[in-house]
């Protein structure tokens, strides 16, 4: 069985207004780093582009139960760092409230802010990245084919991101609008082969649009520090149990993929064209209506698109026994909605307390309703993780390998 790990980007907050604070600095130095780079220590915690928020790493695991601990374990890690300094953690993917996010004091992150202006300014956005252990790159070629056109099912499930700098958006993943302002976000074409994977990264880091490799930001990539594909079109949930069965999803995918390869099913040649349009239905929908099928790309509705992928992975799903856990958790999100849903419904709540009669239902949701959705989503982040004090070492995406 494939191993797993992933990466989560979570808002530092503070607990009583909501708004997004810029501790990464303090959090990060807290756990021994001195340097202040970007790049993960061992600590389990690393800078992202600004100081208002901070990223988890887990470890390899074999198992949802084992990755669950782990997501629990490292939520629970960076919210006490930001206890010490009077603030929080939250699995927001965009904040609710407005601010003015901090770039992290970082070389590389300057020189992005001035190249890319605004794109980079404003870009607060926290996403969940799923590391799957492959083989070889040229495996990792086959896989990226191959999950393209599925990809957009998960960016509705795990939809978080509703709200942006105080307003409501009208989407369930304003996070995958914000991100696709870089340059080379979203869906790629197929590729083929390593060579013209290879050929095209040269290509497009030979533009001089680029700064390095980094911001190679396709929707899957091949990893550059593990032996890993790596799927990049989450928002970071607001239930890690939500998490964990969005990464169950991402390598029962891998590994279909190369199962469909060794039996010579060649990768559906889907224009990128209609991934994009399924993307943003994805995005502005999640499950709320209709999403795109992934055979005709046609609208159905999101609870049918949801399930017919399940059916999809069933095969590897049974086989790693995994299938009823999924069913299960499939069912539990269809049922109370996804992160975008439960965020709407804490702004409603709040909203419902205060009004007394005295404002129509539906108005836009106030300063003080954004709050409350940041405070709700405090209390679910840390929802299950481990008290006390963390003796087991810590979390590190390290080379992840299948056993």
């Amino acid at each position: 069985m494939r191993t797993f790990g992933v990466e989560e980007e979570l808002l530092i907050v503070d607990p009583v207004t909501g708004q997004p604070l810029a501790l990464a600095d303090a959090l990060i130095s807290g756990r021994g780093q001195q340097d202040g780079t970007s790049e993960g220590d061992g600590s389990g915690l690393s800078h992202e582009l600004k100081l208002e928020q901070i990223e988890t790493q887990t470890r390899p695991c074999h198992s949802y139960d084992e990755l669950l601990h782990q997501i629990r374990r490292g939520r629970a890690l960076a919210d006490q760092a930001a206890r010490k300094h009077g603030a929080r953690v939250a699995a927001l993917a965009t904040s609710p409230l407005a601010s003015t996010p901090h770039t992290t004091p970082n070389p590389r992150y300057a020189e992005m802010l001035e190249r890319f202006g605004l794109t980079a300014y404003e870009q607060l956005t926290c996403g969940f990245h799923v590391h799957t252990s492959l083989e070889s790159p040229e495996e990792g070629v086959v896989v990226l084919d191959h999950i393209r056109d599925k990809l957009a099912v998960l960016t509705a499930i795990s939809a978080n991101s509703p709200y942006w700098r105080g307003q409501a958006t009208g989407f369930d993943s304003y996070r995958t609008q914000a991100w696709n302002r870089w340059p080379t976000s979203g869906p790629s074409a197929v590729f083929g082969s390593l060579t013209s994977y290879r050929r095209m990264v040269k290509r497009l880091l030979e533009t001089g649009v680029l700064l390095d490799e980094g911001m190679i930001y396709f929707d899957a990539r091949l990893s550059r520090d593990h032996p890993t594909v790596e799927v990049r079109v989450a928002d970071v949930c607001l239930r890690s149990e939500d998490a964990a069965l969005i990464a169950v999803l991402v390598r029962a995918l891998v590994e279909t993929a190369t199962r469909e390869m060794l039996d010579g099913v060649e990768p559906a040649s889907v224009p990128t064209a209609l991934l994009r349009m399924a993307s943003f239905q994805a995005s502005n929908m999640g499950l709320r209506g209709d999403l795109l099928d992934f055979g005709e790309f046609r609208p159905e509705p999101a609870t049918s698109v949801v399930w017919a992928l399940m059916e999809y992975l069933t095969p590897v799903l049974a086989e790693q026994g995994e299938l009823e856990l999924v069913k299960a958790g499939l069912a539990d999100i269809l049922k109370r909605g996804n992160g975008a849903h439960q965020q709407r419904e804490a702004a409603a709540r709040f909203n419902s307390r205060q009004r007394n009669g005295q404002s129509p239902a539906g108005s836009p949701p106030s300063v003080e309703a954004l709050g409350a959705v940041v405070g709700h989503a405090v209390k679910v982040t840390v929802s299950g993780t481990p008290g006390g004090a963390i003796k087991d070492p810590d979390p590190v995406l390290a080379r992840v390998r299948r056993a």
